[in-house]
Parts: structure tokens; sequence; C-alpha cells
């Protein structure tokens, strides 16, 4: 389920703050640079609320954020819902491990080449923007 799809007025506001760097890191890439989206308080507020309108009220107690984008946006999202917040990283850069079941995947910006779906296993996906 994609945001984009539905077209939320806010959607071309924080799409058109994602900055396309052409050939970087490698040629042929086309990275999505968020520092833009973050550097604009009314974009960052806009994505923060769209996750927040979708996760509010379904009794969710903890979001979890990969590194390191997931570091940015989880923390507020959480704070609004009323959550706890799991930074999860790479095995071994944590003391614990966590355990919780997770119910639905969600990012700013899917990234297709990457297949990040495909590690999944199934679980629904959340997708705000289309990369561009």
């Amino acid at each position: 389920m994609s945001a984009y799809r539905d077209k939320d007025p806010r959607i071309d506001g924080i799409q058109s703050k994602i900055r396309v760097v052409p050939n970087f890191p490698k040629p042929g890439i086309r990275f999505q640079d968020i520092t833009t989206l973050l550097l604009d308080p009314k974009a960052f507020k806009d994505t923060v609320d769209l996750f927040v309108e979708r996760y509010k009220g379904k009794n969710i107690s903890v979001v979890a954020g990969i590194e390191a984008r997931g570091f940015i946006f989880g923390p507020p999202i959480a704070l609004e819902i009323g959550a706890k917040f799991v930074p999860l990283r790479k095995p071994k850069k944590l003391p614990e491990r966590v355990g919780a079941e997770v119910v639905e995947c969600a990012c700013v910006i899917e990234l297709p080449d990457l297949k990040g779906r495909e590690c999944l296993n199934g679980k629904p996906l959340y997708v705000l923007v289309e990369s561009h």
C-alpha cells in the first residue's frame, strides 16, 4: 500500500523535497537524498504526520527504526502515537536482541532496485513516495 497512490496533497510536497543525485555513490545509481526533506520543517512534519495518521489509535506499542533513516523518523512517530522506540542495527551493534511481532513495514521512499521488499517475508509495506 502506498500513500502516493491515495494522493494525499502533502505527498507531492514531500517528494519534491527529496533530492536525486545521479551517479552517486557510483555510476548508474540515483541516490535519493532526504537531507533536503529534513531541512524543510513543513515537509519533515508532513512526513511524520502521514505516518502518525496511519498508525495512531492502532494499539502499537513499539516503533522500530532501521538505521539510519529509521532513527530520524521513528522517534517522532513513536512519541506521537504513544509508543516506545527501538533502534534496529546490524547484528552485534547493540547489546541486546529485541523481539517483537512485525505487523507492517513502512518507509518514506522505497528503492525498488535494492529489492528490500523481498526481505519482508510477505509483511505489508506502506510507502509514502516513489523513488524518481
